[in-house]
């Protein structure tokens, strides 16, 4: 990531979540959204084959209400800090079984972005006092996204 994208991710947490990161803390963002984005690409595949299809298309990627509205919070902080080409740097992804249609695709970036909105309000939520989150409060946070997504 360069160093303009670093100070954007800085100023990001720092906003949505009053939160203070540091490359530590950004390597384990790059890991835990290629995890969920892979995770979010095999159900994406598996409701395709369960209708089908060949193609992963947008409504099979698993995107709930709560994600959604992560989603619409994340376009108000793209409009200051214009992450969104940054992320589609981030959302690489492994081949699958399904290849995912263009469509799909290009929910990605905002997709990521969401769950960054979603990731950094639960810090807050699971450790209201955490300013600089350290390996046990990433590991608490990223156990809940395992569950859940």
């Amino acid at each position: 990531m360069t160093v303009m994208g670093v100070s954007k991710f800085e100023w990001f947490f720092r906003v949505v979540a009053s939160l203070d990161v540091d490359k530590n803390d950004l390597k384990r963002y790059g890991e835990f959204v290629d995890a969920k984005l892979y995770d979010f690409l095999v159900v994406g595949q598996a409701s395709a084959k369960a209708n089908g299809r060949d193609t992963v298309e947008p409504w099979d990627l698993p995107v709930t209400k709560g994600l959604q509205e992560c989603i619409h919070r994340f376009r108000r902080f793209d409009e200051e800090v214009e992450l969104k080409p940054i992320l589609e740097q981030l959302a690489a992804h492994p081949p699958l079984d399904r290849t995912p249609t263009p469509a799909a695709e290009e929910r990605y970036p905002e997709i990521i972005g969401g769950l960054s909105v979603a990731l950094a309000e639960t810090f807050k939520i699971m450790y209201p006092d955490v300013k600089n989150p350290q390996t046990r409060h990433w590991d608490g946070v990223t156990a809940v996204f395992d569950r859940l997504l």
